[in-house]
């Protein structure tokens, strides 16, 4: 059975309608002259391909309210990759990334352009300018293309209160990211800091990647509250598992695969929840250890890998892995036909067939989630019972423990 992003041709009608926009924004920008092309040109290089993981959520949430395809659909769905090319963008500004999907960050190659044009000024500070700039574009072509989808007004109207809770709580999640960087973890308890490391990343990631595009889809279909409801609760939990297992390749994934650097998740310092399950089990001098090195951005590959070894020996994969599995658990149960309270089946039928072959299991889930940039999954780490690294694996065995990569 095709995969559920390959069904009704979706990724490719979905850059289509990309592309056929990307074009019409462009030439409305043309007046003002030729440099604007340092905006538009990474965002469309950007918008390229990809496995359209928002764009597939939104249109299937659409056709679980029971609609038929409509182009409208794929224009609603195309305006989610804007939203998450804004993201993106913002995302690596804020990080202070290098690299995005095995490329220099918008930012980077910006400030790089202007070093070798050798102009005037701070190179730094006109990448990081015109970065914030191409991210607020996407922002407002997304509103554009949202309003301008196709859809019958009324759909637009039902889903545009969903649609502002998005946006509004990614901002909102993004600072609550950078305040849980700031702020002191050490007077925290474990489960404190494992809370907070999990509130950023369901505002930060796990809303807007799934739960929030689904919702917009079946809203606009004019799906039932009961229904809605049990979708809310599978993408919620579907968007936490799919973060944390980013947050797993973050540390453990090639970066041949990842499009980051090895460990670069640990260089940045970055205070998820597999770093607080590792200090909720360390020792006095493994807490010293962490401390010293997150956030240390000349972390070299013997300490990354010093690093990994402790992120297993404290129980924080095994932690992760369980969350993973806990999640996918949850949203599986979310679209079982008898955990749709007063709900029609038929309604949640559509999802079903069309996102695994067997009616959503637990693997398929994750592997979905994986999907934005996934083909298969091979094993990149051992943990006790893991296959042997370079193993091609199969996608049930997520929830054994595994370290994944996808390919």
């Amino acid at each position: 059975m095709p995969h559920p992003l390959d069904r009704a041709d979706l990724r490719s009608r979905v850059q289509t309608r990309i592309d056929v926009e990307l074009d019409r924004w462009a030439d409305e920008l043309a007046e003002i002259g030729p440099d604007v092309v340092d905006l538009t040109d990474p965002v469309r290089a950007l918008l390229q391909g990809g496995k359209r993981l928002r764009a597939g959520f939104a249109y299937w949430g659409w056709r679980a309210a029971g609609r038929d395809d409509h182009e409208g659909a794929i224009a609603l769905a195309a305006a989610m990759e804007l939203f998450q090319a804004a993201a993106l963008v913002h995302d690596d500004v804020m990080d202070d990334s290098e690299t995005r999907r095995g490329a220099p960050a918008m930012h980077r190659a910006l400030a790089r352009a202007h070093t070798e044009r050798a102009w005037h000024g701070d190179p730094e500070r006109f990448g990081t300018a015109g970065a914030i700039l191409a991210g607020n574009l996407c922002l407002g072509w997304c509103d554009d293309l949202f309003a301008d989808s196709g859809l019958p007004p009324e759909s637009l109207t039902a889903a545009r209160p969903v649609f502002e809770r998005m946006r509004g709580q990614l901002m909102g999640g993004q600072f609550l990211d950078i305040v849980t960087s700031m702020r002191p973890w050490h007077d925290l308890a474990d489960d404190e800091r494992i809370e907070w490391a999990r509130k950023v990343i369901r505002y930060k990631s796990a809303k807007y990647s799934i739960e929030h595009p689904l919702l917009i889809g079946a809203t606009a279909g004019g799906a039932s509250a009961a229904d809605l409801d049990a979708l809310s609760r599978y993408g919620l939990a579907l968007g936490e598992a799919f973060q944390l297992r980013d947050d797993v390749l973050g540390v453990f994934g090639d970066p041949e695969v990842t499009g980051k650097p090895a460990g670069d998740d640990l260089r940045e310092g970055k205070r998820t929840v597999l770093i607080a399950r590792a200090l909720a089990g360390a020792d006095d001098v493994t807490t010293t250890r962490i401390d010293q090195w997150l956030g240390a951005p000349d972390l070299g590959t013997d300490e990354v890998e010093a690093f990994r070894e402790l992120l297993v020996v404290t129980g924080a994969l095994e932690g992760v892995e369980q969350d993973i599995a806990a999640g996918a658990q949850v949203a599986r149960e979310a679209l079982a036909a008898g955990h749709v309270p007063g709900g029609s089946r038929r309604n949640l039928d559509w999802v079903r067939p069309h996102l695994a072959a067997d009616g959503i299991a637990e693997d398929e889930l994750i592997l979905l989630a994986d999907a934005q940039t996934s083909g298969g999954l091979l094993v990149v780490g051992e943990v006790p019972g893991a296959p042997v690294v370079g193993e091609t694996v199969a996608a049930g065995s997520l929830g054994d423990g595994v370290l994944v990569q996808v390919v």
